[in-house]
C-alpha cells in the first residue's frame, strides 16, 4: 500500500514538472529583447526549461526559495526566504522591477510565476518596511487565514504585486506562465498576481485584518487606511498587452495520480482539487467518507482511492510548528481509529509542508498503536499542532527534498479489500 501511495504522489509531482509542461506554451521570439522575470518555488526550474527551449537571445532574473535554485545559462537565479520574507527577497523584487522598466512594444517580458512568489517578491509599498511585512506575514500564517485572504493583504502592502509588475513593464507585452498552487486556479491569487489585474481593494484588506484580530504593526494599518495607491484593476490600459497561461494545475496532477491508481486495479475517486478549510476538519470529513467506503462500499466499493488537493489551513494554537498535510493526516488517523484496510498519504507537491523540510507523511491502520508504544498520544500531538514530530517518531514522514514544482497539497486515502495485508499487492 505504501508503494502504491508513493507512486501516485510521484506521478502527481511529475505531471507538474516545468520541463514537461512549459515548452509547449512558448511564443515566437519578438523583434526586440526578451526579458525573463519571475518568482516562486518552481520559478527556477521554469527558468531552466525556458532557457533550454528558447531559440533566441534572452536575459532575466528569477527569485526562488532557499534550496530551490538550479543552474541556468542565461537567466540569473537568486534565492530568498519563504514563507516569511527577508532582505534578499526585497532586493530581488527591486531588481526585477528595474529589469522591466524602459522596455518598448517590440520587446517581450516572460513572467514565470508559481506558488511561494508572494513571500519571495517582498518589496514594501512606500512608507512600509520589510519588518512591517514580516510581522504581518507571521500573523497571517498563524491566524488560519486562507491563501486568498493572505494574498489580498499582501497585494495592498506591496510595490510589485497585484498587477504592479505588469504595469511597470508597459508598453512591453507581458506573457505570464503560471503553475497554480491555489484552489480555483485564479491567476490573481497565484503569488499575489504580480502581472494580473487585482479585483480586491484596500477596504478588503482592512476587513481581513479585522476578521482575524490583527492590529499590529501600526504602519500597516495606517497604510491601509490611507489607501492612496490602489492596485491596477481590470481594464487598466497598462495591462492591455498582458496575457496569462496556466501551464500546470492541481487537477492535472490528480488526474495523473488517478491513472496510476487505475493501472494497479484501484478505482480513483477525485473529491476535488481545491478543498479548503482547517486541515484537521478536512481530515475528519474525509475519514468519514473512507469509513463509508470501507464498511458499506459507498460511493464505490474497495479497492479504491480517494484523491484530493487544494490548500487547507492550520490555526496554530499549540507549541508545535503546524504543517497542514501532517495535521490533516493525524486528524484522519484519529477519526479512523485503526480501521483496517485504510492507508493514506498527504504531502505538499513542493516537498515542504509548512515550515518543515518534509513533504508530509503516511498513515496506516496501526499508526496510533505504534505511536502509543512510543508513549505518544495522537490527540495530544494534534492539540499541540505537533504532527510533524508525531510522524517523525514513528518513521512515517515523506521526505523528498525540493521537487522544483508546486501544485499544492496532494492527499490519497486508499481503501483496500477487506483483510488485505499492508504488504500485499493490488492487482486488476
Amino acid at each position: 500500500m505504501r508503494s502504491v501511495l508513493t507512486a501516485m504522489f510521484d506521478a502527481a509531482v511529475a505531471a507538474a514538472l516545468p520541463a514537461r509542461v512549459l515548452p509547449a506554451h512558448l511564443p515566437p521570439p519578438p523583434r526586440g529583447r526578451t526579458v525573463v522575470v519571475g518568482a516562486g518555488k518552481a520559478s527556477a526550474s521554469m527558468a531552466r526549461a525556458l532557457d533550454d527551449a528558447w531559440p533566441a537571445p534572452l536575459d532575466g532574473l528569477i527569485v526562488t526559495r532557499y534550496g530551490h535554485a538550479v543552474r541556468c545559462r542565461r537567466i540569473e537565479i537568486v534565492e530568498a526566504a519563504h514563507p516569511v520574507p527577508d532582505a534578499a527577497g526585497e532586493a530581488a523584487a527591486r531588481r526585477i522591477l528595474e529589469r522591466v522598466h524602459g522596455l518598448g512594444p517590440d520587446d517581450l517580458v516572460i513572467a514565470l510565476i508559481s506558488g511561494g512568489g508572494s513571500a519571495l517578491l517582498s518589496l514594501p509599498a512606500p512608507g512600509l518596511t520589510l519588518a512591517d511585512k514580516q510581522t504581518i506575514n507571521r500573523a497571517l500564517l498563524q491566524s488560519g487565514a486562507h491563501i486568498g485572504e493572505m494574498n489580498c493583504v499582501r497585494k495592498h502592502l506591496s510595490a510589485i504585486k497585484g498587477g504592479r509588475l505588469a504595469a511597470a513593464a508597459w508598453p512591453a507585452p507581458v506573457l505570464s506562465l503560471l503553475i497554480s498552487d491555489v484552489p480555483g486556479d485564479d491567476p490573481a491569487t497565484i503569488a499575489s498576481g504580480p502581472t494580473v489585474a487585482d479585483p480586491t481593494t484596500f477596504a478588503d484588506a482592512r476587513a481581513i485584518l479585522a476578521k482575524y484580530g490583527i492590529t499590529e504593526p501600526e504602519a500597516v494599518l495606517r497604510h491601509l487606511e490611507q489607501a492612496s495607491d490602489e492596485t491596477p484593476k481590470p481594464g487598466d490600459p497598462r495591462l492591455a498587452h498582458a496575457r496569462t497561461k496556466i501551464i500546470a494545475t492541481p487537477q492535472m496532477s490528480l488526474e495523473a495520480a488517478a491513472a496510476v491508481a487505475r493501472s494497479v486495479g484501484l478505482t480513483p475517486v477525485i473529491l476535488g482539487s481545491g478543498l479548503e478549510g482547517e486541515a484537521r476538519e478536512v481530515g475528519r470529513v474525509i475519514a468519514g467518507v473512507a469509513r463509508q467506503v470501507a464498511l458499506y462500499g459507498q460511493p464505490v466499493p474497495p479497492p479504491c482511492v480517494l484523491l484530493s488537493g487544494g490548500e487547507t489551513t492550520v490555526t496554530v494554537r499549540g507549541t508545535g510548528r503546524g504543517g497542514r498535510n501532517v495535521e490533516f493526516l493525524l486528524a484522519l488517523a484519529i477519526e479512523l481509529d485503526g480501521l483496517s484496510d485504510v492507508f493514506a498519504l498527504a504531502a505538499d507537491t513542493d516537498g515542504i509542508d509548512g515550515a518543515e523540510e518534509v513533504a508530509g507523511a503516511i498513515a496506516t491502520p496501526d499508526t496510533l498503536d505504534r505511536a502509543e508504544a512510543l508513549g505518544l498520544r495522537a490527540k495530544t500531538s494534534l492539540a499541540q499542532n505537533d504532527a510533524h514530530r508525531f510522524f517523525a517518531a514513528i518513521g512515517d514522514q515523506v521526505v523528498t527534498g525540493p521537487t522544483l514544482t508546486n501544485v499544492n497539497d496532494f492527499r490519497a486515502v486508499l481503501i483496500a479489500p477487506a483483510g488485505m495485508r499492508a504488504g500485499d499487492g493490488v492487482t486488476p
